[in-house]
């Protein structure tokens, strides 16, 4: 890896979500080891990484759920506090009430912020509002249906509707197309491309497929448990996930042709060898931190 001059300071001040020095403990268990992270205003960050990496947990921390052990959180420069209406996400697991039809689904976003007496004084409103994001998904004449009714995707776009009505500055996703079917699943990658593009949103988008991320993101940032630390006979296997690799992406929806294109196809293979092969241990000077605002504090 080529060494960089990048202030982390100029990179907090300038992107939307900063992540310095973190370091995340379960008892004496390190999971995540000095994690430096810097995301820009309108990026589709993926990130992936193998099984039990910790990419579930580095979204719970910058979701405001847990908080690292030590190191800091910035969005928009100041640090973040627990979850709120920043912070939009959507998961696997439909996040859906089975009782609320599609319409109070995604107006149920806007009713949580505000208390019962201005819920009511506002209720045309938040209706208005919520009909307008079932129609940028494509799913304005089904909100009188409840969620048993319409298929997986249909779901997740509701899903995707609830999360983005509160206008969060970044719209978290945590393996939100990993329970459906191939072809419903490209359709849904599409559609995510769609409306980033529309509504410029910046996405953190957490995967274990390579192509999916390859595909989705304007970046991609690879987590991983295998590297080695230390020198000569002091090298041994590292302690907790780091980032490994940063690729800087294009900044433009892309066809799905794209997947079969012969680089596309060989930098799969390249990241699968960079983070997810136990035998393949980098060592932490070797990490191909290619994107502009990749940084280490070591």
């Amino acid at each position: 890896m080529e060494k960089k001059l990048v202030n982390p300071d100029q990179l907090k001040q300038k992107n939307l979500l900063h992540i310095q020095d973190v370091y995340k403990y379960y008892g004496d268990k390190l999971v995540l080891n000095d994690i430096d992270f810097s995301v820009a205003h309108r990026e589709l960050c993926t990130v992936v990484g193998p099984s039990g990496c910790g990419k579930s947990t580095l979204l719970r921390l910058v979701l405001g759920q847990e908080h690292p052990t030590t190191g800091q959180i910035f969005i928009d420069n100041k640090p973040i506090g627990v979850t709120d209406k920043t912070r939009g996400i959507v998961y696997q697991k439909y996040s859906l009430y089975p009782h609320l039809t599609v319409l109070e689904n995604v107006a149920l976003g806007l009713c949580l912020n505000c208390g019962f007496i201005e819920e009511v004084r506002t209720r045309h409103k938040i209706k208005k509002e919520a009909r307008y994001f079932l129609d940028r998904v494509g799913l304005a004449s089904h909100e009188a249906k409840y969620p048993h009714e319409l298929s997986g995707g249909m779901q997740q776009r509701v899903a995707i509707a609830q999360a983005m009505i509160t206008r969060p500055k970044i719209l978290m996703m945590d393996e939100p197309f990993g329970a459906l079917d191939p072809g419903t699943r490209e359709s849904m990658q599409l559609f995510l491309l769609e409306v980033w593009e529309e509504f410029k949103m910046t996405v953190f988008f957490v995967t274990h497929d390579l192509e999916e991320a390859l595909f989705l993101g304007t970046r991609v940032v690879v987590l991983s448990q295998y590297y080695s630390e230390g020198e000569g006979k002091d090298r041994k296997k590292g302690q907790g996930a780091k980032i490994v690799a940063d690729y800087n992406l294009d900044k433009e929806a892309k066809s799905s042709a794209i997947k079969k294109n012969k680089d596309f196809v060989n930098l799969i293979y390249q990241i699968r060898r960079e983070g997810f092969d136990p035998e393949h241990l980098q060592y932490i000077s070797e990490f191909n931190l290619k994107h502009p605002d990749s940084f280490q504090t070591i």
